[in-house]
């Protein structure tokens, strides 16, 4: 049955595949567009005498997941520190945990990285690629404390009562008993919490961080190669995040086997 379900699955992908060609395809004769393939992969990278010389769009890729690897790693951390807040008994890490989350999750991440850069960047001295980092953390890390706060309060009262009886604190019950429990079921939306940073990060071209967005622009600007640049900057993303969605599913088959 499940043999036959995959088979199902991959004929409606390359059904949908097969629609998305023809109305490529219409769409160019009715606009007489001119491809031009052949120019693209000097663009991403390319060989001379015998050397790899990596083009602006393997350059910018670079940049996109140097941003989106230290703003994950940050977003993750500040979600957990914000759940414990607000799972804490104390009024003011509570209300400190709130109101941080009602202004994160009710203003645009565009407003926000604008604010960071042009108002607290000249204050605090940043440079525009930690404006970057940490905007997007703190964009994040709002919607990943959700994730992490649902796991933990998911984690049935009997955990806490055997981990009180086995005499360890609250430190200690959270490290050794809880998350490791919670980490298990909140993995799913937290690696979907992951790649919606890695799109976001496209927005940091705004503020003229040269990323895989960016680049694409700027060869834009340059060749007016317009479809076959943003077709090849969505093929990099799309390849990025389809690779990361296999390794999350790796990652939580495994941890599903040890329990």
């Amino acid at each position: 049955m499940s043999r036959y379900s995959s088979i199902i699955d991959i004929t409606k992908f390359l059904f949908v595949i097969a629609i998305i060609a023809w109305l490529m395809a219409r769409g160019t004769g009715i606009l007489n567009y001119n491809w031009q393939w052949y120019q693209i992969p000097q663009y991403v990278f390319s060989f001379e005498n015998g050397s790899f010389i990596s083009g602006p769009l393997l350059g910018g890729l670079i940049v996109t997941l140097h941003i989106s690897g230290l703003s994950l790693i940050l977003s993750f951390i500040l979600g957990l520190v914000t759940a414990l807040l607000r799972l804490s008994n104390s009024f003011a890490a509570k209300g400190l945990a709130r109101l941080y989350l009602e202004i994160i999750r009710n203003t645009p991440l565009i407003v926000q990285l604008f604010f960071i850069y042009f108002v607290l960047s000249p204050l605090l001295d940043i440079s525009r690629f930690t404006s970057a980092v940490l905007a997007l953390s703190l964009f994040e890390g709002a919607y990943a404390s959700e994730i992490f706060r649902s796991g933990i309060i998911s984690i049935h009262k009997g955990q806490w009562e055997a981990a009180h009886s086995l005499g360890l604190n609250r430190f200690q019950a959270y490290r050794d008993i809880i998350l490791p429990q919670a980490i298990q079921r909140i993995l799913p939306p937290l690696s979907s919490q992951a790649i919606s940073l890695v799109k976001d990060s496209a927005l940091v071209s705004t503020i003229a961080i040269y990323d895989l967005t960016m680049q694409g622009r700027v060869i834009i600007s340059q060749t007016y190669l317009v479809f076959e640049i943003w077709f090849t900057v969505a093929a990099i993303y799309l390849i990025i995040l389809v690779s990361m969605s296999f390794a999350v599913n790796f990652l939580e088959n495994h941890l599903r086997l040890k329990v």
